[in-house]
């Protein structure tokens, strides 16, 4: 095992042990603010979720639908910076026992510095990053730092990514891989995609890191479905949609009742299928 996927290889071999699947949900920072935000990873972690994604507001988001970009807006505009999202996730990280990874533009990164944004992200407890805009030919510095400071580099993979590629994409991602169940932008929907499962499963056999799917889960079947081959869901619009209706409505305590119960939904939903050989021992 990889010094850069310690903390995330010890959560999946916990939840194989365990028969259970991963549930990765996604928040935006700060929005409705940071310190709704810091109650909400503490939510999560109670209801069970295996790993929080903390999305970085941006003015010009890649691939994130309405429901995301409009929460993106509201962190802005009530005053999100990059010090205060550090300084929440430090604060997070003496209080939950899953890793927090962050999702952030890489223009975000460059600009701040490669080197100061990754030992930024190590001083507050962060155990990686997600850089969805981050060409795989552009990626080596960033790995490189990361890999030095034991940060996990998730990588992503679409399903218009040609075979050469993904299987490039699935070699070189640490902490777990991203797969993209759908083409377009983030948003619930109804139904996972066709050809799914197969892709899913030939992408296990590319990479030793877990697989998890990302891009339209959102209610509990979906993500008994998800798991029923992946070795875990990413559940991030629905979610993000959720906090935004309960911020307006119902003020925090509205925001975590709300949270813990539907993520705890989803966690009892993620349990792991005995048709499912793939021996999840880190390293394997």
């Amino acid at each position: 095992m990889s010094r850069d996927d310690q903390p995330l290889a010890a959560v999946f071999a916990s939840l194989a042990a365990r028969g259970q699947k991963a549930v990765a949900p996604f928040i935006t920072a700060g929005d409705p603010d940071l310190e709704t935000t810091l109650q909400v990873i503490e939510a999560l972690d109670r209801a069970g979720a295996a790993v929080c994604e903390l999305g970085v507001p941006y003015s010009d988001p890649i691939a994130d639908g309405p429901v995301i970009q409009a929460s993106y807006t509201r962190a802005l505009a009530a005053g999100f910076t990059l010090e205060g999202l550090f300084a929440t996730v430090k604060q997070a990280t003496s209080k939950v026992t899953m890793p927090i990874l962050t999702m952030v533009s890489y223009s975000i990164i460059y600009r701040r510095g490669i080197d100061r944004f990754v030992a930024d992200a190590v001083a507050c407890g962060l155990a990686g990053m997600v850089v969805p805009d981050l060409p795989l030919e552009e990626s080596d510095q960033l790995d490189t730092a990361a890999r030095a400071s034991g940060l996990a580099l998730v990588r992503l993979v679409t399903p218009t990514t040609p075979a050469g590629r993904a299987e490039e994409i699935a070699r070189r991602s640490t902490g777990f891989l991203y797969c993209v169940s759908v083409a377009g932008v983030t948003g619930a929907r109804s139904e996972l995609p066709d050809g799914l499962v197969e892709r899913v499963a030939w992408l296990r056999t590319k990479t030793d890191v877990p697989v998890l799917v990302g891009f339209g889960v959102s209610t509990p079947q979906q993500v008994a479905s998800v798991t029923a081959v992946a070795d875990g869901a990413i559940v991030g619009s629905a979610l993000v949609r959720r906090i935004g209706e309960l911020a307006a409505s119902g003020g925090k305590t509205a925001i975590t009742a709300g949270v813990t119960q539907y993520v705890s939904e989803l966690v009892t939903a993620a349990r792991f299928h005995p048709h499912d050989r793939r021996d999840h021992t880190p390293g394997n």
